[in-house]
């Protein structure tokens, strides 16, 4: 009888600690597709749409749980995208967003982001990298003066 009693606590205790860890990847795959909208902005040079998008980055950064993600994490992501969403202008917002992505990237090592592939993409022009959901290169650092310059450093399943 106690090693029923003993399986069955193992077996509600592994699934409440995968139900944790979905949540925990949902709140962070939310975050990841806030941070995928800030870069689309930047690789179409719109400065307006970047702010926006960096706003809701922050709101979703806001409601991160910290037993997920580092409270020192947090606050480096969320002051990235501040600087990002408070900034007018495209050239300051691609600077930043070079270390919002470096951050974004050491999640990718601790979370599952995303369903499908999250590409790792490289501009050698700006010698910065940023996440992408889809191979086909859209770089963010220098929009559409040179939209395809770069190229995929790996894949994350």
């Amino acid at each position: 009888m106690k090693k029923y009693i003993i399986t069955a606590a193992i077996s509600l205790f592994s699934m409440s600690s995968l139900s944790a860890q979905s949540k925990k990847d949902a709140q962070v795959s939310k975050l990841y597709q806030n941070y995928i909208a800030i870069k689309s902005a930047l690789a179409s040079d719109d400065a307006d749409k970047t702010s926006k998008a960096a706003s809701e980055f922050i709101k979703t950064a806001s409601t991160v749980d910290y037993k997920s993600i580092s409270e020192g994490n947090l606050t480096i992501l969320r002051k990235d995208a501040t600087v990002i969403s408070d900034a007018r202008n495209i050239t300051a917002q691609r600077e930043t967003f070079s270390n919002l992505s470096e951050n974004m990237i050491a999640l990718t090592k601790e979370f599952k982001l995303s369903e499908k592939p999250v590409y790792i993409q490289y501009c050698p022009m700006a010698d910065s990298s940023w996440l992408s959901n889809e191979k086909q290169i859209a770089n963010p650092y220098y929009g559409k003066s040179m939209l395809s310059c770069g190229n995929v450093k790996s894949e994350i399943n």
